[in-house]
């Protein structure tokens, strides 16, 4: 090379270190964290150079380094999920920021019958409730969370005791005598028993099928709706800890307003002065002979005891959590721990829970995967049959429960009725617990053979055991009323299940408009349980309680038990899309049950569906109003087994008789054999309209349905001539018809603001029996009346109180004044059977829900609500604890007198146990507006937060159902007008102040 050939060539070269310095000099760094909305890491989020080719992902902490050219250009953050953002550099070098969720993406997948599908896609009527919903109300189980949350889901307590579970009927009550709860699937899995054993803060998302076309992918379990329970699962994120705990106090709501011990002597008084027993004239000497000279003296010393204080004291809810969550694209997991107990007002009622919990989804290679979830519980429940509030409500309160030493008095007013229910609270003399261990499994493997079709298979084994014992001392109030030695029963069971099934998906889009989509399914589920029980009485050695029968001195009762079903099932679904605008699903499935006796076990169940996606259509495209607007048709039979296995080969009993001179055992037919029996069948139409408006502020669906249930199950009455009285038949049809609307929308938008959100929903539905057996109109003794709904009040009419100054000219009887006036309903101036009536029923007029949300910085406040407009209750208080006899406390009640002519009600009256017609006393307005909860959280600030190395703080304070309007509370002086269809005397309902915290590390 000659020398200005090397010249050049060193000039060159210090031309190109010159530009590449400068090129340097104008390059620089920018790094960050990227996290979601809760303050978890985002893992592989895209981050671009916008305009450029540059570009990088968030790593397994969130974070990312990128090298730019220009320190004025704009970066993109993207992610699968979450809204597209665009953040300008302006020279900064540390840029963070957090992705926010795309509602509309995720509106867009819900959860089916064994799968997911796109919301745009779905044509049945399917709502779902949400994690946020979930924990905004504290509750023991699942089944509360969705009271008042969605239209179409009636959910109703049925008592106030720690552990008990709620009714719920999807869409209203099918059966006379089977079963009308819905069919409840875990993580794919059919699950029976208590949901009690799942811990509401596992749960991530409950989804509700309610028509023919979501629920006939089930067949014969979903007759009465299905509701489809995801729990949490891991995601991909570094591992996430987090703890969640609580503490509440609770408190009786109220007190039965029962007398005083002034207003019970009075009562006392009266009722003898209307058998002229009681003297006026003396008073003292009349008072000596109609109270006993315990209860005398109780009146003489202005004794005043207040039996429901001293019986109640204040309960607590305690619930904590602790969980670790996380994963890759390849391995997700997540695993928790919980506890909870709730102790109830009355001393010997609790519940107590532990609960894991453990998910893992595995990929292998990139068609294969694998997963698992475990829900394990143990509980513990104490006093499930207690009824201490009972004995509590009979007290005198003339009488005092402690003698001058400070001791119980075993019987404080000399009655051997009345035991001093405070020794049910000694310790030893009431011991009642039930033991339970479950252990839930949800197995999956699934494989995509080729592109669209897969295969997967589900096991899902189910174990659960409990112990039950119930030991009552010589001292106890139950055993003092009767007299007897100390008394223990012990039970125990075993449920052993399993389901597998295997489920073939092809999904494929033709030509970008024609999308196809196939379900097939073969599956097997089978339970097995078996149970033993003992009684003995004469319990020697209290201390023992249960646990050592056999030293006992009498066997008073010994048996067992075992019990096996199983279900085959196929199952065939089609759904086909064109265009996005028009929608078809086609189902078909068969179940075949061993509850039926060959030849019936088969049953089929059809259904078909269609939908319009019209805001789809061109002329509606781009709509600056219409968002979203769908229309629904769908029709199909879904089934009911409704009997327990064996019901049709009949049943044997044992029974003693005389054989000569001996005594021997022999055995009689208990129940008639019928292998005739088949299906309960519901045939179901609905028709529905989902809609959004206003860039989808407001959202929401309206459903029209009706329902016809035959061949119902029940019993067919015979003549007692025949040595039965009924045999279990196919007779009988009822329908349901209904609406419902549901409505979301954001009310105020402002992200650096206030915000307003609310939910709302109303339903209404009509049940109607139309036929009962062998054509008749009416069955009495059931209470089943056709043209009426399921259930109704048949019972005499209370009109008023008969007065002095009322005409009895011309009746069949001679009224008393003071005593119940009752309709004659037919008019032939005499009351007897034929004079009742239907009064009512508790199916209400309609019911309504509420959630509303209100946010401001790092405040929220959320009130949810829920209220059942008219239909009628029964109240055991008003027709147990108002005898107007005069031996037992009674209701503080407005009764007549020749000096207060009331029409409320009647005298007492000391030679009736009971007033006659008594029961007509007891029906009220079932109407009620309860506020379910308030709850305000605060979340202290994120610079706080990072300084104590945290990712989330969040603390809350909530009034748990703070306030009840109601008829029954207000004007009757009742307590709690929910029950589902008469109001026991048992734990009273309650109100809890709540405390919690919420960390996430």
């Amino acid at each position: 090379m000659n020398r200005i050939s090397r010249l050049c060539l060193a000039a060159l070269c210090l031309l190109l270190c010159h530009q590449l310095a400068q090129a340097q000099s104008t390059t620089q760094q920018v790094e960050g964290n990227v996290l979601s909305t809760d303050k978890s890491p985002l893992v592989g989020v895209t981050v671009a150079v916008k305009g450029g080719t540059s570009g990088t992902q968030t790593d397994a902490n969130g974070h990312y380094k990128l090298q730019i050219a220009n320190a004025n250009t704009v970066l993109i953050f993207s992610f699968i999920g979450y809204s597209r953002r665009e953040e300008p550099i302006n020279g900064r070098h540390v840029i963070s920021i957090t992705l926010e969720e795309d509602r509309k993406k995720l509106e867009e997948i819900v959860v089916v019958g064994y799968g997911q599908q796109k919301k745009k896609d779905v044509t049945g009527s399917i709502a779902s409730v949400g994690t946020k919903a979930i924990q905004e109300v504290p509750v023991t189980n699942a089944q509360q969370a969705l009271q008042g949350r969605t239209p179409g889901v009636d959910v109703v307590s049925n008592s106030a005791k720690p552990g008990d579970e709620p009714t719920v009927r999807i869409r209203g009550t099918r059966s006379l005598s089977a079963g009308n709860d819905p069919l409840y699937v875990v993580d794919g899995i059919p699950y029976s028993g208590s949901l009690n054993d799942i811990g509401p803060g596992t749960i991530q998302s409950m989804d509700i099928l309610k028509d023919a076309s979501a629920t006939a992918i089930y067949g014969s379990r979903g007759a009465n709706g299905v509701v489809l329970i995801t729990t949490t699962r891991g995601k991909v994120s570094k591992p996430i800890v987090s703890y969640s705990g609580s503490y509440g106090i609770v408190k009786n709501l109220g007190q039965t307003d029962l007398m005083n011990g002034e207003q019970f002597a009075e009562m006392r008084r009266e009722a003898n002065r209307t058998v002229g027993k009681y003297k006026d004239s003396n008073r003292d000497s009349s008072d000596k002979v109609i109270f006993t000279p315990i209860e005398y003296a109780g009146i003489q010393k202005g004794t005043n005891t207040d039996w429901q204080k001293l019986i109640l004291s204040t309960g607590y809810q305690t619930n904590h959590a602790i969980s670790v969550a996380g994963g890759t694209e390849k391995t997700k997991y997540a695993i928790g721990l919980g506890y909870y107990k709730d102790q109830g007002v009355l001393k010997l009622q609790s519940y107590e829970r532990y609960n894991i919990n453990i998910a893992l989804d595995q990929m292998i290679g990139s068609r294969v995967k694998v997963g698992a979830s475990l829900l394990g519980s143990y509980s513990n429940r104490r006093g499930e049959t207690y009824n201490g509030i009972n004995n509590a409500l009979r007290m005198l309160p003339i009488s005092a429960p402690y003698d001058d030493n400070g001791k119980l008095i075993i019987f404080p007013n000399g009655d051997s009725n009345l035991p001093n229910p405070l020794l049910d609270y000694v310790d030893g003399n009431r011991v009642e617990n039930r033991k339970r261990f479950r252990l839930f499994t949800s197995l999956y493997g699934e494989v995509e053979i080729i592109d669209g079709l897969k295969y997967r298979l589900n096991v899902g084994p189910d174990i659960s055991q409990y112990n039950y014992g119930l030991f009552q001392g010589r001292n106890n109030v139950n055993l003092l009323v009767g007299g007897g030695d100390a008394t223990a029963t012990k039970r125990s069971g075993e449920t052993i299940a399993y389901t597998v099934e295997n489920v073939l998906t092809y999904n494929k889009t033709f030509n970008r408009k024609h999308n196809i989509g196939f379900t097939g399914l073969y599956s097997v589920q089978r339970q097995r349980g078996d149970s033993s029980t003992a009684d003995v009485r004469g319990v020697l050695v209290e201390s023992q309680e249960y646990y050592n029968l056999g030293e006992a001195m009498n066997v008073t009762g010994v048996g067992s038990s075992l019990g096996s079903w199983t279900i085959l099932s196929y199952m065939g679904r089609l759904n086909y899309g064109y265009d996005d605008r028009y929608l078809l699903t086609l189902t078909m499935r068969a179940d075949g049950s061993s509850r039926f006796a060959p030849g019936k076990q088969w049953g089929y169940f059809p259904s078909v569906a269609a939908a319009w996606n019209i805001s789809n259509e061109q002329f509606l495209k781009g709509h600056s109003t219409i968002n979203n607007l769908k229309l629904r048709v769908s029709y199909g039979r879904i089934g009911n087994t409704g009997i327990d296995p064996y019901a049709t080969q009949g049943q044997l009993s044992r029974i003693p008789y005389s054989f000569g001179s001996k005594g021997v055992i022999g055995y009689t037919p208990q129940m008639l054999r019928n292998p005739n029996l088949t299906w309960e069948t519901t045939t179901s139409f609905d028709v529905g309209l989902d809609f959004g408006f206003f860039n989808n502020r407001l959202t929401g669906t309206v459903d029209y349905y009706k329902q016809k249930t035959t061949d119902l199950l029940m019993p067919f009455l015979l003549p007692y001539s025949n040595g039965f009285n009924s045999v279990l038949q196919n007779v009988g049809a009822t329908s349901n018809t209904g609406l419902e609307v549901g409505l979301s929308g954001i009310v105020i938008d402002n992200p650096k603001g206030f915000n307003w959100s609310m939910d709302v929903n109303f339903s209404l539905n009509r049940s109607k029996i139309l036929e009962l057996m062998d054509g008749k109109q009416a069955d009495i003794g059931n209470g089943w009346f056709v043209g009426q709904p399921t259930y109704v009040y048949y019972d005499y009419n209370k009109i008023g109180i008969w007065q002095t100054s009322d005409k009895t000219d011309g009746l069949g009887y001679k009224p008393v004044p003071g005593t119940i006036k009752v309709e004659d309903t037919n008019g032939d101036k005499k009351i007897d059977a034929s004079d009742r009536k239907i009064l009512g029923t508790p199916q209400p007029d309609w019911t309504a829900g509420t959630t509303q949300r209100f946010s401001y910085k790092n405040f929220e406040l959320s009130v949810v609500a829920f209220a059942r407009i008219g239909g009628m209750i029964r109240s055991d208080f008003y027709q147990n604890t108002n005898t107007l006899f005069g031996r037992f406390n009674n209701l503080n009640i407005n009764y007549w007198t020749p000096t207060n002519p009331t029409n409320d009600f009647p005298r007492p009256n000391a030679n009736q146990e009971r007033p006659v017609n008594y029961q007509s006393l007891a029906y009220f307005d079932a109407s009620f507006l309860k506020i379910r909860s308030i709850s305000l959280s605060y979340a202290l600030p994120e610079a706080a937060v990072k300084r104590m190395q945290m990712q989330d703080l969040r603390f809350n304070v909530s009034v748990k159902q703070p306030l009840i309007l109601a008829p029954y509370r207000q004007k009757y002086k009742g307590v709690d007008p929910e029950d589902v269809n008469v109001i026991g005397i048992d734990a009273p309902a309650t109100w809890m102040l709540q405390f919690g915290v919420n960390a996430r590390f």
